[in-house]
């Protein structure tokens, strides 16, 4: 029971035994009784108006209460012509007004973050208190699928078979401690700024991740840095290679005027300094051809009879130390608009790479025998074109993705690592995503997409 009601109840009793007393005195004085009726009638209304009057700051008690229980921070409490009531009422009225204003403010900024999350490049992945999403945007979607993964946690997504193709980049983030930043790579050769940190949500902390794709930003600086050492290098050293190769020219004149025991020696030396002196400026040459490649002349090529010609190349140099070298699939396919002598010279790098590796693996003893394998077809899901060339070395299970594609990187003893260069610009100027990775089946795969 209320305590209003309590209250009245209270009055109705005593009233009630005033009453019953007063009527002892109806027989010997009646008039008495009237008066004493009337006095307790105007006792019982007053006491009723006064309890309403003492209880009603509990009305706009409740009042108000019911408008914090439904979050109706936009009504308002009506006021009263009590002075000190209503200076209560305008308290609440008060307060409703700057939780109105405080949760409008919250919206817009709650509205302006989340357009704000879906508009950024960066990926944004917000974890709860147990390590697990809560929040992604569209970036980190898009970066790890376009499913919604919340209620997931990072090692739970690397035993997704979905996404299985992050699992390096996602086995890096989940070894990234909070406040640290790095640079992470991914298996196709992309490269990202990672951070992750803490911010503090009802006393406890929360771990946010933010990555940004840098690949563009890192190619680009990478390929303005060597472009200018090559640059600088192949100008000093033709400039050398050139005086030296005519002072040497002009010292063979005089082989004529040596003892003939003598002549032979000098002719030897002289020989083998400028046999170096042009092995240095082929070095050299590699090196700019990259730097000079022209812009892609762009006109229809058959790339199943491109492959063709580069499998009747290698056939022969494969089957001597037992590589098989052939095609699993080989769909036909339209005319491509590709620079011919570019994509052609690429693809010789790949398939010259991939046979060299397994040639050294069979020397090393790794396999007795070992293949090569060509596969051209159309994705039936993305309508692109796929075309990979896979090695049954494995020789980069051990290679982080991200040194593959880095300027100068080789894993060939004696290599320069400028084949992947080449190849890499060649892809990137013909607009062609691609990845080279352990496909995890004892075999290296070189995979180029081509949009259909």
């Amino acid at each position: 029971m209320s305590l209003k009601r309590r209250l009245l109840a209270y009055l109705f009793i005593i009233h009630g035994i005033f009453l019953g007393l007063a009527f002892s005195f109806y027989l010997s004085q009646p008039l008495l009784i009237v008066f004493l009726e009337l006095g307790l009638a105007c006792s019982l209304a007053l006491g009723i108006h006064l309890v309403n009057k003492v209880l009603q700051p509990l009305d706009f008690a409740q009042q108000f209460h019911d408008l914090l229980q439904d979050e109706n921070y936009a009504s308002r409490i009506n006021p009263d012509s009590n002075k000190e009531i209503n200076e209560l009422v305008m308290l609440f009225n008060r307060m409703l007004e700057a939780l109105y204003k405080e949760r409008l403010e919250l919206g817009e900024q709650r509205g302006f973050l989340d357009r704000l999350l879906e508009a950024t490049p960066t990926a944004v992945i917000v974890f709860d208190f147990d390590d697990k999403i809560s929040l992604m945007n569209a970036s980190a979607q898009s970066l790890l699928g376009s499913r919604d993964l919340a209620g997931w946690s990072l090692p739970q997504l690397m035993l997704d078979s979905d996404i299985s193709s992050n699992n390096g980049l996602l086995q890096q983030l989940q070894d990234l401690l909070p406040g640290e930043s790095a640079v992470y790579g991914d298996t196709e050769g992309r490269r990202y700024r990672c951070q992750r940190n803490q911010f503090t949500d009802r006393g406890f902390k929360r771990d946010f991740l933010l990555i940004d794709e840098i690949t563009a930003e890192l190619a680009s600086s990478e390929k303005a840095t060597y472009e200018k050492l090559i640059r600088v290098l192949a100008h000093e050293v033709n400039n050398t290679v050139a005086a030296t190769g005519s002072v040497l020219e002009s010292l063979l004149f005089y082989s004529g005027q040596l003892q003939s025991e003598d002549a032979h020696d000098f002719i030897t030396a002289i020989t083998a300094v400028r046999k170096r002196n042009g092995n240095l400026g082929e070095f050299i040459e590699r090196f700019t051809r990259v730097v000079k490649m022209p812009e892609p002349e762009l006109k229809p090529h058959d790339l199943a009879a491109m492959l063709d010609g580069i499998v009747y190349l290698y056939r022969q140099q494969c089957s001597e130390p037992g590589i098989s070298f052939n095609w699993v699939a080989r769909e036909e396919l339209p005319l491509q608009m590709l620079d011919g002598h570019l994509m052609e010279q690429a693809l010789l790098n790949i398939v010259k790479n991939a046979i060299e590796a397994v040639e050294s693996s069979i020397r090393q003893g790794r396999h007795e025998s070992g293949y090569v394998n060509l596969e051209l077809r159309r994705d039936p899901n993305t309508q692109s074109i796929l075309l990979s060339i896979r090695d049954s070395a494995n020789l980069l299970s051990d290679v982080p993705h991200g040194q593959l594609f880095t300027p100068f990187f080789t894993t060939k003893k004696g290599g320069q690592g400028i084949g992947l260069m080449f190849v890499r610009e060649v892809l990137n100027r013909h607009g062609y995503s691609h990845k080279l990775m352990a496909n995890g089946q004892g075999e290296t795969s070189f995979d180029i997409f081509i949009d259909g």
